[in-house]
């Protein structure tokens, strides 16, 4: 009976390996006959496995969807992924996840062999956030709008731009994307005509979905690239020059060439043009240099360093008074 359960087991974790196994392969692999494979899907089924058999030369076997979750085999690697995924998950930009994650997490914890618990414990990680937690999504959202894409059903929501503007959108959803902190979806915009990405947290989908829709073929390079793109041009919506009072060889390993490029102006001067999303994001980059700088263009960039430095000198005294 010992022998019949551990089969078993192994059986179950062959199925889980891959989608179609044939009923040869799988007696090769447990070292059995196809009778006794055959018995055992029988007594897999009888304990809840929804195990399909498949048509075609010889026949097979696949492990369907159940009403609930099997058992899972795995080996340590895949143990220590899954919970360094859930404890990542814990302080992650999904409202209503991280609880689920730590039970989840806890009830893992509970079952792993002594020599996984002592290299999970070695590996414990802290999870800083990078954003504000305002560019969190709520995992029920999250999941609703998988869903749409999944079923290719058209979304209405309503959208919040930056600047605050309400707007009502209908279009075919097609990806979700995670860059960093933030989800988007990537959608045809049935108004526009057009490809757009939107904020996850911005949106408030509607209930019902729309009708089916014929999937389209994605924009040149896929989803994530297309967000990537879309990313970079709000982060270089504002564009200045500089010039800097230090030579380039001090200022050029500060400067990615994502958001700026610098070139010598002489032996200790360069000039560095740079982008962002605000005149104010681009002054606090140039507070960042610390060395004396000169405005070229735009004039408007002079007025917010003035104003920077004032909030400076505020905190400046408040440490001397303290």
């Amino acid at each position: 009976m010992k022998e019949t359960s551990a089969r078993l087991l192994r059986l179950l974790s062959l199925l889980q390996t891959r989608r179609d196994w044939s009923g040869a392969e799988l007696a090769d692999k447990l070292a059995i006959t196809p009778r006794t494979v055959r018995r055992d899907v029988d007594r897999l089924r009888d304990l809840g496995y929804p195990v399909d058999a498949t048509v075609g030369v010889g026949g097979g076997y696949r492990l369907g969807a159940g009403a609930e979750m099997p058992p899972l085999q795995l080996d340590d690697e895949e143990v220590l992924a899954v919970a360094l995924s859930l404890q990542s998950g814990a302080t992650g930009s999904v409202v209503g996840i991280g609880e689920a994650s730590m039970r989840a997490l806890a009830k893992l914890r509970q079952i792993m062999p002594p020599r996984l618990r002592y290299r999970l414990e070695s590996l414990q990680i802290d999870v800083v956030p990078r954003e504000p937690a305002t560019s969190a999504v709520d995992a029920s959202v999250l999941s609703a709008i998988a869903s749409v894409c999944h079923n290719h059903e058209r979304l209405r929501f309503d959208y919040a731009t930056h600047d605050g503007t309400q707007s009502r959108r209908e279009v075919e959803p097609y990806r979700l994307v995670r860059s960093g902190v933030r989800w988007y979806l990537v959608a045809w915009d049935l108004s526009r005509e057009d490809w757009r990405s939107f904020r996850v947290d911005r949106m408030e989908p509607k209930i019902p979905t729309g009708p089916r829709f014929s999937p389209r073929e994605l924009p040149q390079g896929g989803a994530a690239e297309f967000v990537s793109r879309g990313v970079a041009r709000a982060f270089s919506s504002t564009r200045a020059t500089v010039l800097l009072h230090a030579p380039i060889e001090q200022i050029a390993p500060m400067v990615s060439d994502q958001w700026g490029s610098v070139e010598s102006d002489g032996e200790n001067r360069c000039v560095i043009a740079l982008s962002g999303n605000s005149l104010r994001s681009v002054a606090q980059w140039l507070r960042a240099f610390e060395v004396d700088f000169t405005v070229l263009n735009p004039p408007e960039l002079r007025a917010e360093c003035r104003i920077i430095a004032e909030e400076q000198a505020v905190i400046t005294a408040r440490y001397r008074n303290a």
